[in-house]
């Protein structure tokens, strides 16, 4: 069984990204700028706000981070990504999900522009993405394929089960998993809380990912030999034996199910931080096809 390790994978993407940089600097190129818009004080939302502003410096970019409180109305926010949008020294920004229930998140998101787009959650991008063309794969997705290519994990002809099918994460992996090229070329089962006689899918498996947020949920008994298993849960569990009071799981029994595959991701350290770098991998690309358009 080998680990796919996506914080050793994710350090190393950041080093290469921090030397293109590098590279722009010497050339007196202006860097990429990535902002941040968070609005309220989710407690999981501002961590991971404030890992993507620690990553911006760890790369070299220039990053900004606008906080709105709670009761924003949809109209501000509206008006706020507008700014965003028409700012040339922007190059990429995300709206931190999730948002208050007086906004209406499609239309958030729909209003950001998709060539700063970096979460790749526009339908533009969504719609390009699923013809193959090239844009901005949403970045867990996108984590996930860079693991599978730098582990050289064969997908070509295996068959591929999604357990979950979120915007962010099931849809976009069921397609990329049957894209031509590779990672991809694989068949593709996609599986939700209607499926029926799960487990029967899962032991037919090559490859397995999951993104379901039910801890412990995939068992031993529900994958074959050799599996290959990506897990995206991530669920905070009540635990009085941990300083902390929780341990954070994902979806897979791992110390069962790893005894069985021949590769599997942990958590965390799995896919959690390959999310951040390409994420910082879509900002760079952002400003590159900024260039190449000025250059145009």
């Amino acid at each position: 069984m080998q680990l796919l390790d996506g914080k050793k994978t994710a350090e190393d993407i950041k080093r290469e990204i921090a030397a293109e940089v590098q590279k722009m600097k010497n050339n007196g190129e202006k860097v990429p700028h990535l902002a941040a818009i968070i609005v309220g004080n989710d407690g999981a939302s501002l961590t991971y706000v404030g890992s993507k502003v620690k990553a911006c410096e760890r790369v070299g970019f220039e990053s900004t981070l606008v906080k709105m409180p709670s009761t924003t109305s949809e109209t501000e926010l509206l008006k706020k990504i507008k700014e965003l949008n028409e700012d040339d020294n922007i190059d990429g920004f995300i709206v931190q999900l999730p948002l208050p229930e007086q906004i209406d998140e499609q239309k958030v998101l729909m209003a950001v522009d998709p060539s700063k787009d970096v979460d790749g959650f526009h339908p533009e991008n969504f719609g390009k993405m699923a013809l193959d063309m090239s844009t901005f794969i949403p970045a867990t997705p996108f984590g996930i394929l860079e693991l599978l290519e730098r582990y050289n994990v064969e997908t070509k002809g295996k068959h591929t089960v999604v357990i979950g099918r979120s915007h962010i994460v099931g849809r976009p992996m069921s397609i990329l998993m049957g894209r031509k090229g590779f990672p991809g070329n694989s068949t593709v089962t996609l599986t939700h809380s209607y499926t029926k006689n799960i487990a029967q899918i899962t032991t037919q498996a090559d490859i397995i990912i999951t993104a379901l947020g039910v801890p412990n949920y995939l068992k031993a008994e529900m994958v074959k030999d050799g599996v290959v298993v990506i897990d995206v849960g991530i669920t905070r569990v009540a635990d009085d034996s941990n300083e902390k009071g929780y341990v954070i799981t994902g979806d897979v029994d791992f110390d069962n199910v790893s005894k069985k595959a021949s590769f599997i991701t942990p958590v965390p350290g799995g896919v959690g931080p390959m999310t951040i770098a390409m994420l910082m991998k879509n900002t760079l690309l952002a400003r590159e096809m900024k260039i190449l358009k000025i250059k145009e």
